[in-house]
C-alpha cells in the first residue's frame, strides 16, 4: 500500500538494469578458488634434505610471513547501531577466510532508511541489512529480500517464539530472523511504591496496575500523595507501543484505514495524563525523560520531579533504564530501587532482523551470517551472557574499539536458549539492579503469548504521521478534530490509493 516507497523502488529496479548493462567489475574470488602460487606438482623437484638441496632446485617454499596472504571473502552487512558489529566479530573467528565489512549508520531523521533504499538494486547494496521493528514489515514486503525459508528447521529446533517468525514473513515466505525476542513490561520505583501505595512488592504493584482503570487510579494517588512532584509516567508517548499492540484491527482493511478502538483511547488516555498532571511531558529519548530516571529531573523552575514508572521492553533494562540510572554529576543514583511488572497492557516493542539481499554475489555465506546471528544456539548463549566482553573481541581482532562488547541481559528469540540460561541471572548485576527479582524469568513468561500479525509495512509511516497532530492536541494547540483531520490529510499525501473515511 505504501506508494510513494514501491514507486521509489521501481525507479531504482530500472537503474540498476541500465547500470548493469553497462558492466562492472567481476567479484574477487574466495581465497579457495584462486589459483595455487606454488609451481605445478610435475615441475616440483623431488623431496630431499633441505641442506642437499642446491638454491635453485629447492621448491619455492617461503616463510609464512613473505607468502603472499590468502585473500579474504569480504561480506558487506549494513545495520543502524553498533551492536551486530559484536556478532559479526565473532563470526569472524569462527571463519578465518572471511572479512566482514560493518557499516553503521543511524536512524537519525531516517538516515539509514533513506540510504538503505537509495541502494537497494544497485552494484552499492549490501549483503546483509539490520531491520528495525518500525520498518521490518516493509522490506519483507518488497521484493528485495532472499528467500529464507531454508532455515525454518533451524528456528523450529531453536522453538524461536512465533512472533519473531511472523514478523520475518510475509505471504508464506520467510526473508528474515531476529536474534531478539520484545515483551514489554513496567518498571516502577519501589521506594516510591513503599511511600505512596504501601509496598514495593511486584505482585501486589501489579494487582494495584492490572488493567488500565487501576492505571489511571494509580496516577491520581501519586499525584495528590506527592503534592505534584511525582509523574506517573514520564511520556506520554510511553504508552504508544502498549495501546497500539492491542488493537483488533490493522491500520489498513481492504485498502480502507482503520481506526481501532484502542488507537481512540491512546489518544483519550494522553490527553487525560496530560490536563491532569499525570505525565512529566519529557520528549521519549531525550534529556528530561532520561533524568526521571535518576532523580536528576527538574521542572522549569528548577524544582525537582521524580517518575514513578516506565514502559519499556526486555531491551529497555541493560541498554535504557540501568545505563541512564546514575545522574550526570554522581550526586544521584537509583539502581536496586527498580521493580518490573507486566501492567495494564501486555505489549511488545522493537527488536532487530537481519535480512539477505536476493541480489548478493555471497548469498551462501550471507545466509549463513543470518543463521549464525540468530539461530545459532552457542552464539545467542554467549550474547545474552555476556561473554562477548571487550578482550574476548579483541582476541579475535585487536582493532576492535575499546566500547565494543555485548553485556548481559539482552532477550533472546529462541526458547530453548532462554531456558537454559533463565537461572544464570538469578544473582546478576540486572537482578541486584532490581533488588533481587530475575527479569528474565519474567520476560520467559510473556514472551510466548506475544502477538505481531497485526504488524504491516505501511504501520511506521502512519504512527509518526500522527506524533506531531497528537502532540498539538495535547499542547491545546489544536482541537481533537482538528488533530484526526491534520492526521488524515497528511496519509492522503502519503497514501494516494488509501480509502480514508
Amino acid at each position: 500500500m505504501r506508494k510513494s516507497f514501491m514507486y521509489t523502488f521501481s525507479l531504482l529496479i530500472i537503474l540498476s538494469l541500465i547500470l548493469g548493462a553497462c558492466g562492472g567489475a567481476a567479484p574477487a574470488q574466495p581465497a579457495a578458488e584462486k589459483p595455487a602460487a606454488e609451481a605445478p606438482a610435475a615441475e616440483k623437484p623431488a623431496e630431499q634434505p633441505a641442506a642437499e638441496a642446491p638454491a635453485a632446485e629447492k621448491p619455492a617454499e617461503q616463510p609464512a610471513a613473505e607468502q603472499p596472504a590468502a585473500e579474504k571473502t569480504v561480506l558487506n552487512v549494513w545495520s543502524f547501531t553498533n551492536e551486530i558489529n559484536t556478532m559479526a566479530i565473532a563470526f569472524e573467528g569462527k571463519h578465518a577466510d572471511v572479512d566482514i565489512k560493518y557499516t553503521m549508520i543511524p536512524m537519525t531523521n531516517g538516515e539509514y532508511q533513506t540510504k538503505l533504499k537509495a541502494a537497494l538494486g544497485t552494484a552499492d547494496a549490501p549483503d546483509v541489512i539490520a531491520l528495525e521493528a518500525s520498518f521490518v514489515k516493509e522490506l519483507v514486503e518488497s521484493d528485495f529480500l532472499a528467500d529464507l525459508g531454508e532455515l525454518l528447521p533451524d528456528a523450529e529446533a531453536n522453538k524461536t517464539y512465533p512472533f519473531v517468525v511472523d514478523v520475518g514473513t510475509n505471504d508464506g515466505v520467510t526473508k528474515a530472523y531476529a536474534y531478539q525476542a520484545t515483551p514489554g513490561a513496567l518498571f516502577y520505583r519501589r521506594s516510591l511504591a513503599k511511600e505512596y501505595f504501601g509496598t514495593d512488592d511486584p505482585a501486589e504493584i501489579q494487582a494495584l496496575l492490572s488493567d488500565l482503570d487501576k492505571f489511571v487510579a494509580a496516577a491520581a494517588v501519586v499525584k495528590e500523595k506527592s503534592g505534584g512532584n511525582t509523574y506517573m509516567v514520564g511520556s506520554s508517548g510511553d504508552f504508544q507501543n502498549p495501546f497500539f499492540a492491542n488493537r483488533e484491527q490493522p491500520w489498513i482493511v481492504d485498502d480502507t484505514l482503520v481506526v481501532d478502538p484502542m488507537v481512540q483511547k491512546y489518544v483519550e488516555t494522553a490527553k487525560l495524563f496530560r490536563d491532569q498532571g499525570y505525565e512529566a511531558q519529557a520528549q521519549q529519548w531525550q534529556e528530561g525523560w532520561f533524568a526521571g530516571m535518576n532523580d536528576s529531573l527538574v521542572d522549569a523552575q528548577g524544582n525537582p520531579k521524580k517518575v514513578f514508572s516506565y514502559f519499556l521492553p526486555t531491551w529497555g533494562l541493560p541498554y535504557v533504564l540501568a545505563p541512564n540510572a546514575k545522574s550526570a554529576d554522581g550526586s544521584s543514583d537509583t539502581s536496586g530501587d527498580w521493580g518490573v511488572i507486566s501492567g495494564p497492557l501486555p505489549y511488545q516493542w522493537g527488536g532487530t532482523w537481519l535480512g539477505v539481499m536476493k541480489d548478493s554475489s555471497k548469498m551462501d555465506l550471507a545466509k549463513e551470517f543470518v543463521r549464525f546471528a540468530t539461530l545459532d544456539q552457542e552464539n545467542l548463549t554467549n550474547w545474552a551472557t555476556g561473554v562477548y566482553t571487550n578482550d574476548y573481541l579483541k582476541a579475535i581482532d585487536p582493532q576492535v574499539p575499546a566500547d565494543q562488547m555485548q553485556a548481559p541481559g539482552d532477550f533472546v528469540s529462541s526458547q530453548v536458549v532462554v531456558e537454559k540460561i533463565i537461572s544464570s541471572f538469578d544473582n546478576s548485576e540486572l537482578s541486584a539492579f532490581l533488588a533481587g527479582q530475575n527479569s528474565y524469568a519474567g520476560f520467559a513468561e510473556a514472551a510466548p503469548s506475544v502477538n505481531a500479525k497485526l504488524m504491516t509495512g505501511s504501520d511506521d509511516a502512519i504512527q509518526r504521521a500522527l506524533n506531531d497532530p497528537l502532540n498539538q492536541y495535547l499542547n491545546g494547540e489544536i482541537t481533537e478534530d482538528q488533530m484526526w483531520s491534520t492526521w488524515k490529510d497528511s496519509l492522503r499525501i502519503e497514501f494516494p490509493d488509501l480509502t480514508i473515511p
